[in-house]
């Protein structure tokens, strides 16, 4: 087991980081590919996929599977994101621990908590298994799953020109991506499209958890640009969004209907199918400053 170098950010005593390599996100492996009607041996570069342990307080609450990179920000978003936390400012400690076993990683995260957000914490039993793709990991019964969504503010306007500008920014900033086309990212744009953050992962929530982690490590206001994602918009998509105060989520595929009653409830403005000049508005369209429908307030009902 080691544990690297200390690093702070606002409201966390201390934050051990990983290795180069498990930054990296990926390995290197030989493997046969056939090319031109006969196999070769190549190098490939293939996405990790790492069991992290997420412990608060000295109790293990959930195990993640995860790209072994920008863990500080993964522990951080979800925290805040699955409410364990109320803000940055509780997270009083956070050290990330690496162990191999028999040549396999896994991590360990271990945070401080207020005492009394671990009691309530601990009233909301989880399993600890949470696959990459699943969105509701560890939830134990139907009240734990379905949360209701806090109220985002009323953020700013967005054009169709900046939606454009963060998709054509995003397809150059997934590194992890093109090396080994098995990530998804999420990214936060400026109001006029221009990227200023970036966070990739083999899951979707871990992305975008990555991501609000980020924005909330560097103190940056949620309410000032949108967020876009590489995924479809699930419901946990959306809710991860409306606890972090994003006033917009645009995500390249399709949101699923649960989503949209979501971001209706939360009000925040949910697009799916971002792509070039085209998408679709699927909740509270009055945000989007070309094609919001006059007379509709921000969380797109009508304005009295």
């Amino acid at each position: 087991m080691s544990q690297p170098s200390n690093k702070s950010f606002p409201g966390a005593a201390a934050v051990a980081g990983g290795d180069d390599a498990a930054a990296a996100g990926h390995v290197r492996l030989p493997v046969r590919a056939w090319r031109d009607g006969r196999l070769v041996v190549v190098e490939d570069c293939v996405a990790e996929e790492t069991p992290v342990a997420l412990v608060y307080n000295g109790e293990p609450h959930v195990v993640m599977m995860a790209t072994p990179a920008d863990l500080e920000d993964f522990a951080l978003g979800f925290s805040c994101s699955e409410e364990v936390i109320g803000d940055a400012g509780e997270l009083q400690s956070l050290d990330v621990f690496r162990h191999d076993n028999a040549g396999a990683a896994s991590y360990e995260i271990r945070m401080r908590i207020p005492p009394q957000r671990h009691q309530a914490l601990l009233g909301r039993r989880r399993n600890l298994q949470g696959r990459t793709g699943c969105g509701l990991c560890g939830a134990e019964t139907i009240a734990d799953a379905i949360r209701s969504p806090r109220r985002v503010g009323a953020g700013v306007p967005v054009s169709s020109a900046a939606l454009r500008r963060a998709q054509d920014e995003l397809r150059r900033r997934q590194p992890l991506n093109a090396l080994t086309g098995a990530t998804h990212a999420a990214a936060w744009a400026a109001p006029d499209g221009a990227l200023q953050l970036v966070r990739e992962d083999v899951g979707r929530h871990n992305a975008l958890d990555k991501l609000i982690g980020a924005l909330l490590r560097e103190g940056r206001d949620t309410a000032r640009g949108f967020a876009l994602v590489t995924s479809r918009a699930s419901y946990e998509m959306a809710l991860k969004a409306a606890m972090a105060g994003i006033p917009l989520l645009a995500a390249i595929s399709a949101p699923t209907a649960y989503a949209i009653r979501v971001a209706g409830e939360a009000g925040l403005t949910l697009i799916g199918f971002a792509r070039g000049d085209s998408f679709v508005i699927y909740a509270c369209p009055a945000r989007v400053l070309d094609a919001g429908p006059r007379g509709l307030g921000a969380d797109g009902t009508a304005a009295s």
